[in-house]
C-alpha cells in the first residue's frame, strides 16, 4: 500500500528550490527565502515568440471580434473565516500583526505536531452551504494536497478533495440597473474546508522574499462556481453577492483588501454555437470587483483576437496575473493538474460526521439573507434601485428595518437613508453603526415633518446635528424653538410686512414677472427664521399678490 502510494512522488533536485534562512530577532522569527531564480511576469518574454496583443489593438476588437465568441467564466472564491483561532491549532490570527508572531509547531508543520480541528470551522461551513442552497455531506473528510511553495511550511495543504462538505447549490442575485438589470442564478459546484498558506513579502529589487507564516493554518472555505457566467459584469456581481452572503451570515468580514475574500477567475471562449469548452485560463491577483470585471473583459478580448488570427494554439492552460497599472493580464506560471497534487486522505484527522439534528439547528438559526431581503423590500413597493442599495450592506438593512418597524413611512425612511444620511457617512467616512442618529429618532424626525411640526428644511438642519452629536428630535425642537408656524394670521402679517417693504418688486410681479413669487416667499421665510409652513405661506402669499390693489 505504502509503496503504491508513494510511487508517484517525483524527486526534484533540491537546488531548484529556494533556500530558507530563518533567524530570530527581538523574539520574532523571520524567514528569508533566497531564490536561485526570480519568477516575475517578465517570464512571458522568455517564452517562444507569440502574437502580441496590444491594448490599442484590443480596444478596437471587443465589439467586432468578441461578438463571434461566447465566454465561459467560473470563479473559485476563498473566504477567510472569522474564527478566534486557526483551523487546526490555538493560534489567533489578526490581520496586520507583526510577521511570525502567531505561529506554533502545528501551523508550521513541525514533525510530531498533530492538528486538532476547530469545530467553529464546521459550523461556518454548514452555514454557508445551507445559505448557498447546497446539499450537505453528513460524512466528509480531509485530504492532503501536495505541492511546494515557500510559504507552505508543511509541503502540503490540508483541504477536502473528493468528499467536500457541500455540493450542488446555487446563488440568486439582481444585476444593478446601470448594467441592464435583471435576475441571475448561478450554480455552485462545491464548498469545501481548507487551511491557508503563509504570505511572501517581496523585496523591492526582487532578489529575495521574506516569509510571514502568521496566515498559515487560517481556516478558509473555498466556493467553486459552475461555469455559468458569460460577462465580466456577471462575474463581478456574483463575487459581490458572495461577499454580502458571508457578511450577513457573520462567518467572514469579506474584506478583499485584507485578503479575507479572494477570487481566482477561470476564463475560456468558444465560437458561438459550439458546445465544447475552450482552453481555460486562470486569472489571479484580483483585489476588487471592478478588477474582476476589467480583467475578464481583457482576457476575453485577448483570447478572441488570438482565435480570430488563427493562433488559438497559443491559448494554453496557465495562471495569469492581472496588472492593475497596465490594465492587462500577464503569464505567471503553467497551471498544475490534479495529478500534480497527489491527493490522499489526511491520516491525522478523523472524518467529519454531522447529524441531521445539528444541521437543522443551524438551518433554523440562519438570518434573512440578501436575496430574501430584496424580495421583501420589493413587496413593500420600493424600486429596484432602493432595494439594491438598502440590501447591499447588512448594517444598513438592519438600520432600515429598525426604522420602519417603529412605524416610519417606508419610502420616506428609504429616501432619508439613501440621501442625506448616506452622503454624511460618505463625507465623514463612517459606517451606519458609527453615526449618532438612532433609528427611533429618524422615525420621530420623519413624523415631525410629515405632521407639520417642523418644515423639511429645518428637518435637514436637525438631521445633521443628530448625526454628528446625537440627542433627540423633540429636545432639539424645543431647545432651538423650531416649531413650525401654522397660524394663518401670523403668517399673513409677515407677508404684509414683506410686500410693504418691497413695493417695486410687487409692482413688477403684478406687471407679469410672476417668478418674483419665490423672492417674496424667501423674504417671509427669512423673517420667520424658516419656521413658516411652506404650503400655508405660498397659499396666503398668492392670495395677497393677486389681490386687486
Amino acid at each position: 500500500m505504502a509503496s503504491t502510494l508513494f510511487r508517484t512522488i517525483q524527486i526534484h533536485p533540491f537546488l531548484l528550490y529556494p533556500t530558507a534562512i530563518c533567524r530570530r530577532r527581538n523574539g520574532v522569527l523571520y524567514c528569508t527565502m533566497k531564490s536561485t531564480q526570480t519568477q516575475t511576469a517578465t517570464q512571458e518574454k522568455q517564452q517562444p515568440p507569440k502574437v502580441k496583443v496590444s491594448q490599442h489593438t484590443q480596444s478596437k476588437t471587443p465589439d467586432k471580434i468578441t461578438r463571434d465568441y461566447e465566454a465561459i467564466i467560473g470563479i473559485e472564491t476563498h473566504v477567510q473565516l472569522s474564527t478566534l483561532t486557526k483551523a487546526f491549532c490555538s493560534c489567533p490570527y489578526n490581520y496586520g500583526s507583526q510577521p511570525n508572531t502567531s505561529i506554533c509547531p502545528i501551523c508550521m508543520g513541525l514533525p510530531g505536531a498533530l492538528p486538532v480541528l476547530n469545530s467553529k470551522v464546521i459550523e461556518f461551513a454548514v452555514k454557508l452551504g445551507l445559505a448557498l442552497n447546497c446539499k450537505l455531506s453528513l460524512n466528509s473528510k480531509f485530504d492532503r494536497k501536495q505541492y511546494f511553495y515557500p510559504d507552505l511550511p508543511k509541503g502540503y495543504q490540508i483541504s477536502q478533495f473528493d468528499i467536500p462538505i457541500a455540493t450542488g447549490g446555487y446563488i440568486d442575485l439582481d444585476l444593478p440597473l446601470e448594467f441592464g438589470g435583471g435576475h441571475r442564478k448561478f450554480g455552485i459546484t462545491r464548498v469545501h474546508m481548507e487551511e491557508d498558506a503563509g504570505k511572501l513579502l517581496h523585496s523591492g529589487n526582487g532578489d529575495y522574499s521574506q516569509v510571514d507564516l502568521n496566515r498559515a493554518g487560517v481556516p478558509l472555505l473555498e466556493i467553486v462556481s459552475e461555469p455559468d457566467m458569460r460577462t465580466g459584469i456577471e462575474a463581478a456581481e456574483y463575487a459581490a453577492e458572495l461577499q454580502r452572503v458571508v457578511r450577513y451570515l457573520g462567518v467572514s468580514n469579506g474584506n478583499m483588501q485584507e485578503g479575507s475574500l479572494r477570487c481566482d477567475v477561470n476564463v475560456s471562449i468558444r465560437p458561438v454555437g459550439q458546445s465544447e469548452f475552450g482552453t481555460k485560463v486562470e486569472i489571479k491577483n484580483l483585489n476588487s470587483f471592478s478588477s474582476i470585471n476589467r480583467a475578464i473583459d481583457f482576457e476575453i478580448s485577448r483570447q478572441a483576437l488570438l482565435h480570430s488570427q488563427g493562433h488559438d494554439d497559443q491559448i494554453v492552460q496557465e495562471t495569469r496575473l492581472w496588472e492593475e497599472g497596465a490594465q492587462k493580464t500577464v503569464t505567471m506560471r503553467k497551471k498544475e493538474g490534479l495529478a500534480d497534487y497527489r491527493y490522499f486522505p489526511e491520516p491525522d484527522l478523523p472524518e467529519v460526521i454531522l447529524t441531521q439534528e445539528y444541521v437543522d439547528g443551524i438551518r433554523n438559526s440562519l438570518p434573512e439573507l440578501p436575496e430574501m431581503k430584496r424580495r421583501r423590500y420589493e413587496k413593500m413597493g420600493l424600486s429596484m434601485q432602493d432595494v439594491l442599495f438598502l440590501a447591499n450592506d447588512v448594517n444598513v438593512a438592519e438600520y432600515f428595518d429598525a426604522t420602519i418597524s417603529r412605524g416610519a413611512d417606508i419610502k420616506l425612511a428609504a429616501n432619508w437613508i439613501m440621501g442625506d444620511i448616506a452622503a454624511y457617512m460618505k463625507n465623514e467616512k463612517l459606517s451606519i453603526n458609527e453615526i449618532k442618529l438612532m433609528p427611533e429618532e429618524l422615525v420621530e424626525l420623519i413624523a415631525s415633518i410629515k405632521g407639520g411640526t417642523i418644515s423639511g428644511k429645518i428637518g435637514k438642519e436637525i438631521l445633521f446635528e443628530l448625526l454628528a452629536k446625537g440627542g433627540t428630535v423633540k429636545g432639539l425642537i424645543e431647545e432651538k424653538d423650531l416649531v413650525q408656524i401654522v397660524d394663518p394670521v401670523e403668517i399673513g402679517k409677515m407677508v404684509d410686512k414683506v410686500l410693504s417693504e418691497n413695493p417695486k418688486q410687487l409692482e413688477q410681479y403684478r406687471g407679469g414677472k410672476t417668478k418674483l413669487q419665490g423672492f417674496f416667499a424667501g423674504q417671509v421665510m427669512k423673517i420667520s427664521k424658516g419656521k413658516a409652513n411652506p404650503v400655508l405661506l405660498n397659499k396666503i402669499l398668492l392670495e395677497k399678490l393677486n389681490a386687486k390693489s
